[in-house]
């Protein structure tokens, strides 16, 4: 699943090419994704500007004259840009045709959503209870302590709570608590402050990296631009169970927590 700095490398891949632009035709090859497409998008959108694309977590916010485009790229989607004359491929089931190029929206599992929040998006159920960014000044250390001190569960499920703070995925709370040099089996109430500013760190830090190598490459992930992401060169233990800890040269182990296996280092990470 593309997580917040795939999500984020689409943001910025696309917005050079369509903000200011206006849409002047949608193609919808299949009106069905993780919920219906809006049978009246073309009548909302067409001829009114793009104003901006934002990012809220791991969906991206099609900011509009009249209102907000939510889209949410699901287990397998991507957006890229194409010239207007581009044939569409089998998975191409949305384009969002603008005056000089085309937004194209690709699925194969069709676990994405495009849906129209109108001009009060904060107030989508989607949006109205996520936790903050987790490259904001907002997420630290002091607060994932105060909201840890009673959650006798896991940390990395913990960090994962899309309440607690957005777009901390599998594979970065992975990579993160690795850095942090913490368990993910132990209880976000047994983490002292000091050992939470250590995991704000490596979160902030391994987000910032994936996104300036554009993302990870896992299966069918692109760029705004079509490229993959390069990030998965560098990770040190997501999906490497069996494989030797890079710090102390001991076998990585595997554990199951929320039906994700949570690979770490039990030497390494306490």
């Amino acid at each position: 699943m593309p997580e917040l700095p795939e999500v984020e490398t689409s943001r910025r891949g696309i917005s050079p090419h369509i903000n200011n632009q206006n849409i002047t035709n949608i193609t919808l090859r299949h009106h069905q994704l993780r919920w219906p497409i809006p049978s009246n998008l073309l009548n909302l959108l067409k001829d009114k500007k793009l104003l901006n694309v934002d990012r809220r977590a791991k969906y991206l916010l099609l900011r509009f004259e009249n209102g907000t485009l939510l889209i949410h790229l699901g287990m397998s989607g991507s957006l890229r840009i194409c010239q207007l004359n581009e044939p569409a491929q089998k998975h191409d089931h949305v384009d969002f045709q603008f005056q000089k190029c085309l937004l194209r929206y690709t699925d194969p599992r069709r676990f994405g959503a495009i849906l129209w929040l109108g001009l009060t998006p904060e107030e989508s159920p989607l949006l109205n209870t996520l936790g903050p960014e987790p490259l904001s000044d907002e997420f630290t250390a002091k607060m994932l302590y105060r909201l840890g001190k009673n959650r006798k569960i896991p940390v990395k499920q913990f960090i994962m709570d899309q309440k607690v703070v957005t777009g901390v995925g599998n594979i970065y709370a992975t990579e993160a608590l690795f850095h942090a040099g913490i368990s993910p089996i132990r209880t976000a109430n047994n983490i002292s402050l000091k050992r939470y500013q250590q995991l704000v760190d490596a979160i902030k830090k391994i987000l910032d990296e994936a996104i300036k190598q554009g993302g990870t490459t896992l299966k069918d992930f692109v760029g705004g631009d079509g490229k993959p992401g390069y990030f998965q060169q560098t990770l040190y233990v997501y999906g490497k169970t069996g494989e030797l800890c890079p710090t102390c040269k001991q076998p990585l182990t595997s554990v199951k927590l929320a039906a994700r296996n949570s690979v770490y280092c039990h030497h390494c990470q306490h």
